[in-house]
């Protein structure tokens, strides 16, 4: 298939894992690729390829209204926002310090909402461009102990729906990416937050068990080349969301996750939960 990348590319959250993959294959297509990163000397590798790079906190308004008016300063207006940035802060509904929790959607939900804002007003004057939001199959299904994960997930997943409609009148085109488990330093970050992510000691004992299954379960299904994969189909579900006529509304990366996926809309909750349960090893009353 031919694919079309018109104008410069903005990617956030390209110091390693996914969004490295993303900014080189975009880079490999012949893109101009402005990628970055909290902290812009990771991205010294993306540079030597040929990378425009610059310090992007999506926390941070300032960081993010410099980014886009450079972007816009050279060519007019962003062709492609790639909206990459983002973690997993673990931990029980009950135990989860909410002030993690809201840096978390802080970075998920609100600081890809603000890029989306500041790079529109040049999209619909140039009458075109790409929105690519990296979501997840936690989008559409939860795992315990994730529960603050999956809804900045869900968050994104709802206002990319109704962003897609609202702004194709403009000729912006809306694509959401939802990963299954990529091997990338996500998984690792995400098991750690397990055991800190406590905001009642008193209540900490009573999940005890439930953390350290979860966390065993990340390591097996990350480290497992038939559940995972690598940063590299998503990168080339990204390139061909920015690239294609018509591209699709979805993307879901990996095998895994496409079965995961249709196991939980086919079945229903009761038979999800139930293989929930197994998994993690948790009983009924």
């Amino acid at each position: 298939m031919n694919l079309r990348i018109q104008g410069p590319v903005l990617i956030t959250g390209c110091s390693s894992g996914i969004g490295t993959a993303v900014a080189r294959a975009f880079l490999d297509a012949g893109a101009v690729v402005y990628a970055t990163a909290r902290r812009v000397e990771t991205l010294t590798e993306l540079a030597g390829a040929g990378a425009r790079t610059f310090s992007l906190d999506v926390t941070d308004e300032e960081s993010m209204r410099k980014a886009v008016q450079a972007v816009e300063a050279d060519y007019g207006s962003v062709g492609v926002l790639v909206n990459n940035a983002g973690y997993g802060e673990y931990g029980t509904v009950e135990e989860a310090d909410l002030e993690l929790v809201r840096k978390q959607f802080d970075t998920n939900v609100f600081g890809a909402a603000r890029m989306i804002q500041l790079i529109l007003p040049g999209m619909r004057r140039a009458g075109r461009g790409r929105i690519i939001n990296i979501g997840s199959m936690g989008g559409r299904l939860t795992f315990p102990a994730g529960g603050y994960y999956h809804a900045s997930k869900y968050a994104l997943e709802a206002l990319t729906d109704a962003l897609r409609v609202e702004v194709e009148p403009f000729g912006v085109r809306v694509v959401l990416i939802e990963p299954g488990l990529i091997r990338t330093s996500f998984g690792g970050t995400a098991a750690r937050t397990l055991s800190s992510n406590s905001a009642s000691p008193e209540a900490a004992s009573a999940y005890t068990a439930l953390n350290r299954r979860a966390q065993e379960v990340m390591a097996s299904g990350y480290g497992n080349k038939l559940l995972s994969a690598s940063p590299e189909p998503v990168a080339r579900a990204v390139l061909h969301a920015a690239g294609a006529r018509r591209p699709r509304h979805r993307h879901v990366i990996t095998p895994a996750a496409k079965a995961l996926v249709h196991l939980r809309r086919l079945a229903g909750s009761h038979v999800f939960d139930a293989v929930v349960r197994s998994q993690f090893r948790l009983s009924r009353p």
